[in-house]
């Protein structure tokens, strides 16, 4: 297994993490899910060379740091891995609660450290929410009586807030979401580079961009990879770009079987950064300007529209949209029409006053969208 440097620090961790997210389940119920096979999977990984292994709180509503801890605590396997979770941020209501989850955390996972702790899912109102709870003197705190050994966090927001974060306090680590369709998404390149130059380790999620790089991929997609000459499977595909990058610590990979371990181990061994050639990269263009080909509106969320006076929140919709159109996966966005309109606002409430579309740069026909994205939702 191909090994990378941890950031600033003197040891290494292999180039593929193993992600527990999305471990296999039993009757597609996600608290369930079958020890048997995760065993097997989580085994086989680390006795072929993967030495990281990245949980948290939520996990499989609660589940997976409760199997992750019960199968590293059997014949030396916790003393093989580094092992990451996350603190549930949005629980956190004062400082007393950062000690309260992760001793929680601690004896769910049976073990008197974890490796690398992360604050969990950080956007720029949970940053500020955490911050004035004193997280700094925590962290160090915990550091320091050994409970954790590095401090790190994950984001989902736009760059600016990702370099706030970055700045505000002496991390180890962070992990931001990054792919062949995500160079300029959230955190993005610019990201990744902007830590990696603070010598931050940098841990990537969502190479595979949650399996829509590997689901269901368009025949004209097939055809440009299959042209290129290079025989290599979507995902190797895509977890191969991830790891061109010499800023890119480690690549976690949410597996769900072990096919998908077998696989994803056999890249990580030769995904060197900077080993794809000049040929191969053009073919990741082709590829791009096919899936953006399929976007259907151009909206570069620069939230001019907003606020609405409806409360919609006309970028998440767009965005979500185009993905769905992007990807093919229009059904899954109907089935989630509800969580949708608690989160985001009702598409149906579009009152059409057209504030939206004086305010917008790219004089996008918003009104006619929303009728399309209300359409769509109700099938």
């Amino acid at each position: 297994m191909q090994r990378r440097k941890f950031g600033m620090y003197d040891f290494c961790v292999s180039a593929l993490g193993f992600g527990c997210m999305r471990l296999p389940v039993i009757d597609n119920q996600q608290d369930k899910i079958d020890v048997e096979k995760t065993d097997e999977m989580i085994r086989y990984a680390i006795d072929h060379g993967v030495n990281y292994v990245d949980t948290a709180f939520n996990y499989h509503r609660g589940q997976s740091e409760i199997v992750v801890g019960d199968i590293l605590k059997k014949d030396g396997y916790r003393e093989k891995v580094y092992l990451a979770t996350k603190c549930p941020t949005w629980l956190i209501e004062e400082h007393q609660d950062f000690d309260k989850y992760l001793n929680i955390q601690l004896e769910k996972l049976q073990t008197d450290h974890i490796d690398m702790y992360l604050m969990h899912s950080l956007n720029k109102e949970r940053w500020e929410s955490i911050a004035k709870s004193d997280v700094f003197t925590f962290l160090d705190k915990a550091k320091k009586d050994g409970r954790i050994g590095y401090a790190g966090f994950s984001f989902h927001d736009d760059v600016e807030t990702f370099k706030t974060i970055v700045d505000a306090y002496h991390w180890d680590l962070c992990q931001i979401q990054y792919n062949y369709m995500d160079e300029y998404y959230q955190a993005g390149t610019e990201g990744l580079r902007y830590a990696a130059s603070k010598n931050l380790a940098v841990v990537i999620m969502e190479p595979l961009r949650g399996g829509l790089l590997v689901r269901n991929v368009p025949e004209e997609v097939k055809r440009i990879f299959a042209e290129s000459g290079v025989e290599r499977s979507p995902a190797d595909w895509a977890l191969r770009w991830v790891l061109n990058h010499p800023e890119v610590t480690l690549a976690l990979s949410g597996m769900g079987n072990l096919d998908e371990v077998k696989e994803n181990i056999e890249t990580a061994k030769t995904a060197l950064p900077n080993s794809l050639t000049d040929e191969e990269l053009k073919v990741y263009e082709k590829v791009k300007a096919f899936y953006r080909g399929r976007m259907k509106i151009n909206c570069t969320k620069c939230e001019y529209c907003m606020p609405c006076p409806e409360n919609i929140s006309i970028p998440n919709l767009f965005e979500m949209y185009n993905e769905a159109c992007i990807f093919g996966t229009l059904d899954d966005l109907r089935r989630g029409y509800q969580r949708i309109v608690e989160n985001y606002g009702d598409p149906a409430n579009c009152a059409e006053c057209g504030q939206c579309e004086e305010a917008c740069p790219q004089n996008l026909p918003i009104r006619e969208y929303m009728k399309e994205i209300r359409s769509v939702l109700k099938g």
